[in-house]
Formats: structure tokens, sequence, C-alpha cells
């Protein structure tokens, strides 16, 4: 059975390792800075032994994940002996398997399993990686091991090369992080007429289930509603003007996602062209 060492037992090594585990794969070792994250780790997984330094987590594994932050991979990387049958893997969704170099140099296999998901905290991460898609980027045979692995663990899988890895994580951070962003934006907005954050939380939560509902069965364009997807000047223009007076901090926001939602409404065959210039022209007036 194929030994897997973990060097890094923070939310994503512990995930991997806890979800792997229960999916029969043997993780023989673990590695942390923190000795009290590599033994919550080992405790959580039958047959896992704390390592007590990187050569000795990757002396007793054959496929090494580097769960690392990524500013750490390589410096990790170029701190071990590796050799011919390692496989080295890395979970950055930015940086290539160029960073894992000294170990491809020392005979070892090199790729890169990326879970494209949020890890807000262990048990998240735990919850929510099964069926999530995982960013693969190798060469066979280790290909064909990391796409066994990503299905074992429910999800989907594509390949990037190299130069695809910078793009793939921008677009990640739009669909998540900046989500989050968005709905503060939204709750702030709120709070000009006295709702506090976590009620207005609770209350726009459906209408984004909902979007993301239409999203995943109708798809884009077609789920796209609101002022812009009717050429409704008159409301774009009456949020302009409030935006100005109560929060002239988000008018830049709105304008530069407005004018990204017209080429949207135009796809989705809604607006005309004369109508999405006129909404062009509301949204770029000083």
């Amino acid at each position: 059975m194929l030994k897997i060492g973990i060097i890094g037992a923070g939310k994503v090594g512990t995930a991997l390792s806890v979800l792997l585990s229960r999916k029969g794969y043997k993780v023989a070792s673990v590695y942390s800075r923190s000795q009290s994250s590599a033994e919550k780790l080992a405790a959580a997984v039958k047959g896992c032994r704390v390592a007590y330094s990187y050569q000795d987590a990757a002396d007793a594994a054959e496929l090494i994940f580097i769960t690392t932050p990524d500013s750490a991979i390589a410096g990790v990387v170029s701190s071990i002996k590796w050799h011919a049958g390692h496989s080295v893997i890395h979970c950055s969704g930015a940086d290539s398997t160029d960073i894992l170099e000294p170990a491809r140099q020392s005979g070892a296999m090199v790729g890169g399993f990326h879970p494209l998901q949020t890890f807000a905290g262990i048990k998240e991460a735990i919850e929510n990686l099964p069926g999530s898609t995982f960013a693969l980027e190798t060469e066979e045979p280790l290909l064909t091991t990391l796409k066994k692995m990503a299905e074992d663990l429910g999800g989907q899988w594509i390949t990037l090369k190299a130069q695809d890895k910078v793009a793939y994580h921008t677009a990640a951070v739009f669909a998540s992080n900046y989500l989050v962003t968005l709905v503060k934006m939204a709750t702030d907005l709120w709070k000009t007429f006295s709702i506090p954050t976590d009620q207005a939380t609770k209350a726009l939560l459906p209408l984004m289930r909902g979007t993301l509902h239409n999203i995943e069965t109708i798809g884009i364009p077609n789920c796209l509603t609101g002022p812009i997807a009717r050429g409704d000047n008159g409301t774009v223009s009456k949020h302009l003007q409030d935006l100005h007076e109560k929060a002239p901090a988000l008018l830049f926001p709105y304008k530069e996602l407005g004018l990204q939602t017209i080429p949207v409404a135009l796809a989705k065959g809604t607006i005309n062209v004369k109508q999405a210039s006129e909404l062009e022209l509301i949204l770029t007036k000083k």
C-alpha cells in the first residue's frame, strides 16, 4: 500500500489526511513546525505517527504532500534529500511544480494537487472537500495516481500546465474571496438604514443561495437578473445617486461591476446594443 507523508498539519493537510485515511489510504507520517498540530493530526488518523523533521516525514513515505503555506514550500523542498521512488506533491493554487525542482533533480516525481475549495477551519475543510474539483499538474504515472485520489475524495479533476496556475488561482479569488468582500459591501449598505451586519447577512443569504442555484441550473448568462439585465437606466441612476450620498466608497466598485455585467446582459439577449451603450454612459459618467 502506498505510504503517504504530510508536511504541514494545517487545515489542508489535516483535511486531506483524515479524508484519505477514511478512503483506505495509508497516511504514515506527519511533520509540522507546531508539534501540537502534528499530534492532533496523528491522533485523528489511524496508523499515522508524528515525524520530528522534514526528512523523517519524507523517509517514512513514498508520496509526500507539502501542505505548508505557499511561501514555505521552496524552503521545505530544498531541505530534504529526495530520491527516485519519492513523489512530491504541493497543494498551492498559484505556484507551478517549478518550485519542486530540487526534488525533480534528485529523481523524484513531482506534482501539484490543489483543492478548489475554501478552508475557513479544519472542521469546515473536512466537510467541504468532498465534491470539490482538484487542479492537477504533473506527468504520468503520477497523474493517474492523483486522478484516482481526487475521485476517491468524491471530487472531480482538471489538468493544468505551469503557465495556467496563476490565472486559475486568480479566478478562485474572484469566485470565493471577493464574494466575501461583496457581501461585506452589501451589509455595510444595510447599516445605512440601521440593520446590523448579522441580521443583514441572514437576510441576504437566501438571495445568494438562489443566485448560486440559478448559476448551477440555468447557467451564465441566462441566470442574470436585476436592473442591468433589464436595461433599467432609471434604477441604475438611482443607485449611483444614493451611493454618492450614503456610501461614496462603493461608487467605484458598483460602476466597475456594472460595466462587467453589461456584456452578460447582451449575451442573455435581454438588452440591445443601444441599451448597453446607454448603461455604459451612465456608469462611466463622472
